[in-house]
């Protein structure tokens, strides 16, 4: 159907770590129309990982403005909004930014969250807010400008995040909502209000937080904002929830034991539960993407990034992914003996250990640049696998819905079915957290009956079947994962010469 013929949109905005996109979503047929701007995530020192607002929400405004422009004559009933977690951003009592947006990647905060692991404090905090102690949370980063600097944490009158700060420009409002507040680490789980005892870990109070409002809550659309992306003022804005728990909602995985994995520069594996709850290891987080629905799970930061590392490391002259990966398919599954521990990056999930290290064990003449790659892709697959394990541990899991540009590579889908050794089904849609937002949108205004059946109808009928995994790979990850124990003791003869205790 053209947009032409459609009688009204629902648009799902997903404002990224770099990238927006605005997606309008059909509500009487499956179409869609898509605009997408980017921006750069900067790094002024090293461990830090920021954005200039501005530069955010001018990509916002164009990207709302091409969509709203290529999904006319519809009307547009609703913009709904999706946005990456952890981000903290300083606003004098004007709203106006004091500091960069410092993103979930910035790890400057690392002293802090290791004061807190070592002082004992982190598993109480997790316990009570489900999130983990880590550089990414906005706990974390406050304690950091107590410590470092003291003239911002006095100047500041609000701590916003990404979200909270697209709405604003949205409504004029400065809000929060449940999903994006449970994410930074300062929000009590069970009382669905800022935590008294974060926040007095972090440093301020909760006056200088913004309010935090139902993921489903609209506020009309600001005349400003409207006059510049080409609505009227007044058009409900809903506020929407995070990108991860959207994620769950726009791949489909919302019934019991099916989790959705998302694999992009760093990955994901999340599965919906109707109650918020902390595993017993403290391992997983619990965000929220209503008061009736949250999700469980955990994030690595070494997803695709670490095969890109290493293409550009060890196969520059081969040619673009699709080269690389082949080289690396010739390689028998297991990469005769060699393996990865793909910590190339500040790792998150299940340790949320920033200082773990990255390294290749088993490594022999034998092993080539395929060898490398190959190990690579393994990798970072037996982490998710890592994930999947404690999400087993609160519900058995199933099937799994995958969703990632990587997964158009069979070498990808294939390693990962087997790593999981469940079967995968993977979503064609990159569009997935946008269409999430929509849907909440849809049952925000009335329109559907929940979340799970508007997502349902704007992502029509699912006809891929699923990747199931091959019992030899099974056999050969299994394996692997069992020989990892004995390659790491087999170095601590060599910690010894290095005055390094046996353990």
């Amino acid at each position: 159907m053209t947009a032409a013929g459609a009688a009204a949109v629902v648009i799902g905005l997903d404002v990224g770590t770099t990238a927006v996109k605005a997606v309008a979503f059909g509500t009487n047929a499956p179409w869609r129309r898509v605009a997408v701007r980017e921006y750069p995530l900067a790094e002024p020192a090293p461990g830090q990982a920021v954005q200039d607002p501005a530069v955010v929400l001018d990509a916002v405004a164009a990207a709302l403005a091409e969509c709203v422009a290529a999904a006319a004559p519809a009307e547009v009933l609703a913009v709904s909004v999706s946005a990456a977690m952890h981000g903290l951003l300083a606003l004098d009592a004007a709203c106006r930014p004091l500091t960069p947006l410092i993103t979930w990647a910035d790890a400057r905060a690392g002293d802090q969250a290791r004061a807190l692991r070592r002082s004992g404090r982190a598993q109480d905090l997790h316990a009570l807010t489900g999130a983990p102690v880590h550089p990414m949370t906005p706990l974390t980063k406050l304690r950091w400008f107590a410590e470092h600097d003291p003239a911002t944490m006095r100047a500041a009158r609000w701590w916003a995040g990404l979200k909270d700060y697209v709405l604003l420009w949205l409504t004029g409002e400065l809000v929060t909502e449940l999903s994006s507040a449970s994410g930074t680490g300062l929000l009590d789980l069970a009382a669905r209000t800022w935590s008294p005892v974060a926040l007095e870990v972090a440093g301020v109070g909760a006056d200088r937080l913004p309010p935090i409002r139902a993921t489903t809550a609209t506020r009309p659309l600001a005349p400003g904002a409207a006059a510049r992306i080409g609505l009227p003022a007044g058009t409900p804005v809903v506020l929407g929830a995070a990108d991860g728990p959207l994620g769950n909602l726009g791949t489909g995985a919302t019934a019991p034991g099916v989790a959705s994995l998302s694999l992009g520069t760093s990955g994901a594996v999340r599965m919906m539960v109707s109650e918020p709850q902390v595993d017993g290891d403290q391992t997983l987080f619990c965000y929220a993407l209503t008061d009736a629905m949250w999700v469980v799970g955990g994030a690595i930061s070494n997803g695709g990034i670490v095969v890109r590392w290493a293409r550009e490391a060890f196969a520059p002259d081969v040619g673009g992914d699709a080269a690389v990966l082949e080289l690396a398919a010739a390689v028998p599954a297991g990469s005769e003996g060699l393996v990865m521990l793909p910590h190339l990056l500040a790792e998150r999930a299940p340790l949320w250990d920033p200082d773990l290290p990255g390294a290749y064990l088993g490594l022999r003449r034998r092993h080539t640049r395929a060898h490398l790659i190959r190990a690579a892709v393994e990798g970072v697959c037996r982490q998710m696998r890592l994930l999947l394990d404690r999400l087993d541990d609160v519900s058995t899991v199933r099937a799994v819905r995958v969703t990632g540009g990587v997964f158009g590579a069979a070498l990808w889908r294939d390693v990962m079915a087997a790593a999981l050794a469940r079967p995968i089904h993977v979503v064609g849609d990159t569009d997935g957290t946008a269409l999430g937002a929509a849907a909440l949108g849809l049952f925000a205004l009335g329109l559907s009956p929940a979340p799970e059946r508007a997502a349902a109808a704007l992502a029509g009928p699912d006809v891929t079947p699923p990747v199931m995994p091959d019992p030899a790979l099974v056999a050969a990850y299994d394996e692997t994962r069992a020989a990892i124990p004995a390659l790491i003791a087999a170095l601590d003869p060599v910690a010894t010469l290095f005055g390094g205790p046996v353990r």
